[in-house]
Order: C-alpha cells, then structure tokens, then sequence
C-alpha cells in the first residue's frame, strides 16, 4: 500500500532543559483510550494488562459453490465465546456480501446487474432456540440480534443458514474472476469483534476502510463441482478424497521440497484427471487461530508450488503456491517471488519466523490480502509483479498475525506492508528502487488533503486515506529504524510482536511497545511524525570545505542525506539519522574533512519526500 543560543548560558541551558522536558513528554492520549489503563487490559509499558481480555469462536462451515449460478449457500455453527467481564444483550454480525444488496452505502459504483438482495438468512437459532428470521434487524453489512444475555466466560452456540449471489463483476476483493475461477472471500455470516475499547464494531462495511475480526478457529467444508480445485485459508485435511493419487502425492512432496514444482500444469488440465471422479467433491479446510477464512476455486488455473524452512529452530516448513490462468505471462515468476518473500520475512525483514503453513498467490482481480492467501491481478511489469506480490504477504503479520483493527488504523498494517514492500523488493531485485507512495506525499504535504496519520481511518478517503496509511508511516517505520539501527530496531519490532501477536493492539500499544524494546523513549519523534501538521522539508543553507549546513525549513523530522562532488570530481556520501532534529535544532552542520574544494551538494534520499526541492542543489560559482 508504502528526523545555538550563543547570548547567555543561562538561557542556553534552560531552552534545552525545555526542550529535553518536551520530547518525554507523553503522547496525547483519547479519554476512551485512557480508560483501557484505568481498567486494566492495557497497560503504559506496551503490554497487554493483567485485565486484558478478547472473544473468540470456533466457526464450522458447510458451503456449497455453483460456479455456473455463482450461487453461494450454506450454514455455519458457531461457538462464540464471551470473555469480556460484560454480560452481552445482543450480538453484532457482519454480512460483508451486504455491500452488493440494494441501497447499501459503498464507495465506490457497481454495475446494475451486481447489485442484489444480498445475503438471505432463511434460519437463524441462538443455543438451540429459533429466531424469527422476518424481524431481523439487518442494516447493509451489519446485523444485529437481541440475546437474552451472555455472561462473562459463557459460550453460546449460533446456527445460521444463508446464500447469496456471488458478483460477476464490480469485483471488490471478492467475486468471479472470469468464467471458471472466482475467489470467494467474506461468504459467511460472522459475529463482529466485541473489544475493550469500543464494544461492538458497528461500523458498516462500505468497500473503503478494511476489516477487524476477532482470532478463531475454523473448520470449512467447502463443495464444488468436479474439476474444480479449491484452495483455502488452513490445511486441506482430505487430500486423498478430493484429488487423485498422482496430485495428493505431489502435494505432499511440494510441501517438502526446496525446488519449484508443478502440482498442476497445462497437459494435466487438457487430461482432466485430477479431482476425484465424483459430480461434486467436498473439500474440508482447517485452520487455528487467524482472523478470517477465505477460498478461491478454478478449473483452468495451473498450480506452482514450493517450500523452504522458515524457523531453523523448529526446522517448519512454509508451502508457497502460485495459482494462475497461463495466459497471464507476469505470473510465471511470482512464486520465485513469493518464496523470497517469505523467506526474507524470515529471515532479514522483520526476522520473524513466517507464522502460517502456506501461502497461495491466486490469479484474480485485486490486490488484497487474506490469512494465508492472496487475490493479486495480473500486472504489467515484472518490476510490479515484484512490489505487489511482496506487499500483499507482507501482510501475513500485519494486520493478520497481529490483529490489527485496520477499520479504524490502516496505518498500523499498510505502512508496515509498504515498508515491507521497498526492503523485500530491493531483496528480490537489487536494481529495483521502489518508491510508492514518496513523491505524492510530497506534493501533498500540509496541504487541506493532509491529515496527521493519527486521524482515525473512518475520518478519511482520497488522499488523506492513501497518504495516511501507506506512505506516511512507511516513512516514519523506515527513519527509526534507521535511527536505532537494524538490530536495535529489530529488537523494538519483536518486542511489539510478542506483546500482541494473537491480540488486538491499539496505537499506544505499538508507540510504546517501541518504546520499551529499544530501551528509548521516541515520543519527540512519533509526536512529530504522526500526531503533528507540517510538512517535509530541508535545505542547503551554506557549504564550506569544512562543512555543510542543512536547514530544516519544515516541522516533519528526516535523515540528512548529502551526495558531495568535490573539484576533483571525487564523491562522498554524507548520512545523519533523525536524532539531529530530536532537540529541536532547526539546523545541523555536517562536517567536511580533508579541505578540498566542493563542486556540488545534492541533498535528498528516495525516502525523504522533500516538500520543495529547489534549494536541495548548491554548486560552486
């Protein structure tokens, strides 16, 4: 998605006693945020409290797909764990496919043929009692149904039936692909996170802002007619039933193996012997502990796959797959990228061992992510074939391995796919200089469509949406880890991870897990970065051969950079972090050794979206 008071001592040492005052003190914290301190399920260190508390639910769902109808239908059983200290009057649902039905609010324009009456419950029982299903109160994409009460630590059982029509087109993250594949996602009735901070998440799903579910387990049954392939968030627990010998066997030989290889190619589609010989075959699916369960389905798609060890100390294995339609020539290489992924995941950026069994890049019509898949459109360039596969499984820890509530702070999971996305593709292809995001934000800076990245993500669209949760953070992730260096900021990161992976965190949560893991105190900075206005922007105020001095012209703190040709045609790269602005100087002289004449400076990094960049060039007269 992509930091000199020369007239009296006295006054001297009282500004800077001020300003060391101001850069500790504490972020400016919400009334409804300061209560998660008082009760205790958050606390200052970063940590979750010892009151902390999230909900669960074990999902089984039996789904049938008709490719032909696009017809989805089913029913899912749910066991819906309250462990909140409250006693629980009502359950929140989600209907995502709702953003389709008549009337519902959406961001964006649909054809007329997408729009239907969205998800039909035709049986709704809460713990073995029958709803009225006529009186459900369903506004769009929420549902919300009275209980008599569910107390602290009760677990309620829900049995739902429903369908709906699957979108031809007007493809939002979901839908037919073309005829013979789709990619199904959001297609069950699901109970909305209840959390310590706001209750129930009632805000209505409308094609922008993204999602927030609670981690549960998953148990699916998915069934499709024969030919048709399905691949799903979790494992596929009954290989041997649906696929014939020979693909059973080379699945599980993919699983072990480091090289590339063919589950399906082109010959073994024109044999069309690879499904089980049955009208219909179910496909069961398990997975543990992700916040969402999807699948896609095809009956002309090759498959690629390969594995790699992803936690040397446990020796697990990650199974990468891409799943395309070969007429789609920039997909031959996306699982050589997709493997570098995970493995850089791993292993160099953020060092995390890859938390899932498999990752499938599937050939679709968006760029989005979900626990353990993707749905990626074919694209132009291998250059972008390279950002978009690497962004979309960067994803895997933010939002899904952490639990982001990417409704309210998309910038707590895109910024962090976008850094993701400018390290790993430098990884995968050192020539390539990924700068999503950059020079928009540059040009936008302090203008009326930028917001500080704090502003709740249902406050925005446009560009403040895109400039506040891709770039912006991006940016302020990439100058702290450039200020604490790779080990210390890996250090940090991991800090964050363990407090929350498995939870909910919020802002606070992050800033001061941060915080705690590098053993700093960065508020001057993230105050600065992403609560305060003002723009990017620094200048050559004056270059000596014993030095340069930098201006920052504008509030937003960034590296120095200086790229400085002397007389004799000889360079020298110049580098300071954002720890020159940390006391509020609003210049920084950078030192020159060896007296020679300087022909040129050039000031300026990919990373640093200067706000005006006619003063960022000096050369000699």
């Amino acid at each position: 998605m992509r930091p000199k008071f020369p007239q009296l001592l006295a006054t001297a040492c009282l500004f800077l006693l001020c300003t060391v005052a101001l850069a500790q003190q504490p972020l400016p914290i919400p009334l409804n945020l300061q209560k998660t301190y008082a009760q205790g399920t958050r606390a200052q260190n970063g940590q979750p409290g010892p009151n902390y508390w999230q909900n669960t639910a074990d999902y089984d769902i039996n789904v049938s797909f008709e490719p032909k109808t696009r017809l989805v239908a089913g029913t899912v059983s749910i066991s819906y764990t309250n462990n909140s200290p409250d006693s629980l009057r009502q359950l929140w649902f989600k209907l995502y496919p709702n953003l389709y039905q008549k009337g519902a609010e959406r961001s964006a324009n649909f054809k007329p043929e997408d729009i239907n009456e969205g998800v039909k419950i035709s049986a709704l029982s809460i713990d073995g009692q029958a709803l009225d299903v006529s009186k459900l109160r369903i506004t769009a994409t929420n549902m919300s149904v009275p209980v008599k009460g569910i107390g602290p630590r009760q677990t309620a059982r829900v049995v739902a039936t429903y369908s709906y029509t699957l979108n031809k087109g007007s493809h939002m993250r979901t839908g037919e692909i073309e005829e013979g594949a789709a990619f199904v996602a959001y297609f069950f009735p699901r109970i909305a996170v209840y959390d310590d901070i706001d209750g129930w998440n009632r805000f209505a799903y409308n094609g922008s802002q993204e999602f927030y579910n609670d981690f549960c387990n998953f148990k699916a049954s998915i069934t499709v007619p024969r030919n048709f392939v399905v691949w799903a968030t979790g494992d596929l627990k009954n290989a041997d039933k649906v696929f014939t010998k020979k693909y059973a066997k080379r699945l599980a030989d993919a699983e072990q193996k480091d090289a590339v290889v063919s589950i399906i190619d082109e010959n073994d589609l024109k044999r069309g012997d690879i499904t089980a010989a049955n009208d219909r075959n179910t496909w069961q699916f398990e997975a543990r502990n992700v916040t969402d369960f999807v699948f896609a389905t095809a009956d002309h798609y090759v498959w690629q796959s390969t594995s790699l060890v992803v936690d040397p100390a446990t020796k697990r294995r990650t199974r990468v797959d891409a799943v395309y339609n070969t007429k789609h020539k920039d997909y031959k290489e996306v699982v050589h990228f997709a493997r570098r992924t995970v493995e850089a995941m791993s292993y160099s950026f953020p060092k995390w061992p890859f938390p899932y069994a498999h990752e499938t890049i599937f050939d679709g019509l968006d760029q989005m992510e979900y626990p353990m898949m993707v749905n990626d459109n074919p694209v132009e360039t291998r250059e972008d074939a390279i950002t978009l596969t690497d962004h979309e499984i960067f994803h895997t820890m933010f939002p899904f391995y952490m639990g982001i509530n990417e409704t309210k702070y998309a910038w707590m999971d895109e910024g962090w796919a976008t850094i993701g996305e400018w390290i790993i593709s430098n990884i995968i292809e050192p020539k390539l200089v990924d700068e999503y995001g950059v020079e928009p934000y540059a040009r936008a800076a302090d203008s009326e469509n930028d917001l500080p990245i704090i502003t709740l993500t249902t406050q925005q669209n446009g560009t403040p949406f895109f400039l506040n949760s891709y770039p912006k953070p991006a940016m302020g992730y990439y100058y702290v880890r450039d200020l604490l260096g790779d080990e210390l900021f890996t250090k940090a990161l991991h800090t964050y991870i363990r407090n929350w992976n498995g939870k909910h965190p919020m802002p606070y949560d992050f800033f001061n897990s941060m915080n705690e893991g590098a053993g700093q105190n960065l508020n001057w900075f993230w105050q600065r970065w992403f609560f305060d206005n003002g723009y990017p922007d620094q200048a050559i105020q004056s270059v000596t051969p014993q030095g340069i001095i930098v201006e920052a012209k504008g509030t937003k703190p960034m590296p120095v950079d200086l790229l400085v040709t002397f007389a004799d045609n000889s360079t020298q790269k110049l580098h300071r972090t954002i720890a020159v602005w940390q006391d509020g100087s609003k210049t920084v002289t950078v030192p020159l050794t060896g007296g020679k004449a300087v022909k040129k400076v050039v000031l300026g990094h990919t990373y640093t979206p200067d706000n005006d960049k006619k003063n960022n060039v000096w050369e000699a007269k």
